[in-house]
């Protein structure tokens, strides 16, 4: 039998309903939500043909702890290994978005980069195995339904990606608080995976040193840093940005 994992929340739900119903063995739903939210979901299960149960609210809170799943819970087939990174670059239609992640272990922080990179249109999300962290119901639930939609992948070895897009004439752009110019004074290659550190720690020194180009965000506040989810949409929007004056 194949394995399962739980996903919760109602984007995450619905948008595996809409990505891969087939992979859905049954919903259970709050017995107490009676709203749009709630009817919206009934139709899309109902629709797809996938088992929905009406539950009361101590038993969607038992797969938690008490954690906050909004009334619905979904039980699902751990989805099947996406396409390979050079067939998904192969058939993109214009010049490559990717964002980079080294060293970001927080779901949260991996579940709002997710949903920023499918909001900018990047074509994938790549990580190391060994410093990020991986698809879980947590971060199914704060990436609000990307975490169904974004290619992600994790490589064994980042340094020697970084060097294969390069091939493919990707630019490595980094994004670093020691760069001497900003986001906005560089110019920036239409082909381009921004590469994006732990807050605390950045990017490590291999990958440092693999990217064509480091930029920093200019920080006209008293804070020194962004969480990594906003800059890693700073950086992404400011391409698209760039590719609409284009």
């Amino acid at each position: 039998m194949k394995p399962t994992r739980a996903i919760f929340g109602f984007h995450a739900v619905l948008a595996r309903l809409r990505a891969d119903a087939a992979s859905v063995t049954e919903i259970y739903l709050d017995e107490g939500r009676k709203d749009a939210r709630a009817r919206d979901l009934v139709l899309a299960a109902e629709k797809a043909g996938v088992s929905l149960m009406r539950v009361p609210t101590k038993r969607l809170d038992g797969f938690y702890g008490g954690g906050r799943h909004q009334g619905v819970v979904a039980m699902a087939f751990d989805k099947p290994a996406r396409e390979s990174l050079d067939d998904l670059l192969d058939s993109v239609k214009e010049a490559p978005l990717l964002l980079v992640l080294d060293g970001v272990t927080d779901p949260h922080n991996l579940g709002a980069c997710l949903r920023v990179a499918d909001a900018a249109g990047a074509h994938a999300v790549i990580a190391p195995k060994d410093r990020a962290a991986g698809i879980s119901a947590a971060v199914s639930k704060v990436a609000s339904g990307a975490a169904e939609s974004v290619p992600y992948y994790m490589v064994t070895n980042l340094a020697r990606m970084l060097d294969e897009l390069k091939e493919r004439d990707i630019w490595i752009v980094g994004a670093d608080e020691r760069a001497e110019k900003t986001l906005y004074e560089s110019e920036l290659p239409a082909a381009i995976a921004w590469v994006l550190g732990a807050e605390s720690e950045g990017m490590r020194r291999l990958t440092r040193e693999r990217c064509d180009l480091l930029v920093r965000i200019p920080m006209l506040g008293s804070v020194e840093s962004l969480n990594v989810s906003v800059a890693s949409g700073v950086c992404l929007f400011e391409s698209r940005r760039r590719r609409a004056v284009a």
